[in-house]
């Protein structure tokens, strides 16, 4: 029956192709059902890369080491201690050393399966061999800030060949509803998180020329009126790490916290928190607003808002336009 054996033949072609692909498997190769990879850290759902802090920046071919050598993997942002799942299902293959040093992160593990091989570093996996599927418990975030105190935690993704991970690693839909694009209110008083406008010290937009001594630069963030003394809300759900000190003069204003969670990461300043660790949830209270009018009288008294990556957070800060008073 010529059909069957046209079955037969294509069953041993496939199977001796399937040996070859886990032989020599291409990387970044886009023929099997998923064309992205899934969520790897709890909290990161559509796996937010690392923007820039004081110790580098996140992105494939960032600089390292003062410009001598570039960055072999991506950073994607994940906390502390939360849950790591697999990308794509594959083979197990570890321990994964990246610093060589035995310091409190130096652990991480291989994935080979699907047309791709990557390291995963920076995590305590559950094992380093047999199988794994996508999505499937693969460990626990090691504690980054321990080694580097107020970096943006997170898990080096780098590809077996060194090719660049990032479109892989972007969802396959659209990670937010669109009700949740917006942040929550930030602070009592101000339900719409309404932006500085301009006063004697300046204006509250983003990028708004500053100038510090003889130094211009531009504004790194935004600033959302809040009252001294107000109520200040988490934004959105998420990991929080800090003090973040914004004037390093320990001013009356000088503190602040980072939240990093649900594929955001920002820092919110001149504010006292409740704590510098630790989980919160979206609405609940955050910390109180510091006395800003003692250091700027007459200013307009504000929170400033950043982005940890320094892009502009004003489109995630404009709450409930066009959808009436509702949450």
């Amino acid at each position: 029956m010529p059909a069957l054996s046209l079955v037969a033949l294509v069953s041993v072609v496939s199977t001796v192709f399937a040996g070859q692909l886990a032989a020599h498997p291409p990387q970044q190769h886009h023929h099997h059902h998923h064309k992205h990879w899934a969520q790897i850290c709890s909290g990161n759902p559509n796996n937010a890369i690392r923007g820039c802090d004081r110790y580098g920046c996140g992105r494939f071919g960032a600089h390292r080491h003062g410009g001598k050598e570039t960055h072999t993997g991506v950073d994607v942002v994940c906390a502390d201690g939360a849950a790591v799942y697999a990308p794509f299902g594959g083979q197990l293959s570890g321990p994964v050393r990246f610093f060589h040093n035995g310091n409190a992160i130096d652990d991480g593990v291989q994935i080979k399966g699907e047309g791709f091989c990557v390291k995963l570093v920076c995590i305590h996996p559950t094992r380093y061999h047999g199988q794994i599927r996508r999505g499937q418990l693969l460990g626990r975030m090691l504690p980054m800030q321990k080694v580097f105190p107020g970096i943006i935690s997170h898990i080096h993704v780098e590809n077996c060949d060194h090719s660049d991970p990032t479109d892989l690693l972007r969802p396959d839909v659209p990670p937010f509803p669109q009700q949740d694009r917006h942040w929550a209110t930030i602070c009592s008083g101000n339900p719409t998180n309404e932006i500085r406008g301009c006063d004697k010290y300046g204006c509250g937009y983003f990028k708004a020329p500053r100038q510090d001594g003889k130094t211009r630069h531009e504004h790194t963030g935004v600033d959302v009126i809040c009252a001294d003394g107000a109520t200040v809300y988490a934004p959105f759900s998420g990991e929080l790490s800090g003090p973040v000190k914004f004037f390093h003069n320990g001013n009356a204003i000088d503190d602040g916290v980072q939240i990093t969670g649900q594929g955001f990461c920002v820092k919110l300043v001149c504010i006292h928190p409740i704590r510098y660790s630790g989980r919160i949830s979206r609405g609940q209270v955050l910390g109180k607003m510091l006395p800003m009018q003692r250091v700027f009288p007459g200013i307009t008294s504000h929170i400033h808002v950043e982005n940890c990556d320094h892009s502009d957070p004003t489109g995630n800060l404009e709450r409930g336009k066009g959808q009436g008073r509702r949450e």
